[in-house]
């Protein structure tokens, strides 16, 4: 019998792991912050977008962005977790973790701000990865090959 090695390369990084990490990384979003942002209404979606229209000075776009950016938390990262449109989801989320983790860095510094940048850094990693062997992007690219 072989011994299971967790640090073995071809275990470690395997497909399977990785949509274990796409997997969680979209249902906790999704249910821990972007479902409720969704539900909540323009009043919610308004206070979601002046953060960045604070930035650009436009303030005519802070509905249009809030409701962006929890579409980003909730629908987006479902789509991550079944892995389709993953990298275009996986840019959408990464930029509103990028405006979230900036606000809460100014506001409470790095103490506050570790699940904002943590979500950050696995939706890069997701973007730069791509959908994975096991998503419906792989699936639908295969049977597109086999087609023609």
């Amino acid at each position: 019998m072989k011994p299971l090695n967790l640090f073995n390369n071809s275990y470690f990084l395997s497909s399977k792991s990785y949509l274990l990490l796409r997997f969680f990384t979209g249902f906790f979003m999704c249910y821990s912050h972007g479902w409720s942002k969704l539900m909540s209404g323009s009043d919610r979606w308004y206070r979601l977008g002046t953060t960045i229209t604070e930035f650009i000075g436009i303030d005519a776009l802070s509905i249009p962005l809030g409701f962006l950016a929890a579409f980003a938390e909730s629908i987006g990262s479902l789509f991550i977790v079944i892995g389709f449109t993953t990298r275009p989801m996986a840019f959408l989320l990464f930029f509103t973790m990028l405006v979230a983790s900036s606000k809460k860095l100014l506001q409470s510094g790095i103490g506050g701000s570790e699940l904002p940048i943590l979500y950050l850094i696995l939706s890069l990693f997701i973007l730069v990865n791509g959908p994975g062997k096991y998503s419906l992007d792989n699936l639908i690219k295969s049977k597109i090959k086999w087609k023609y």
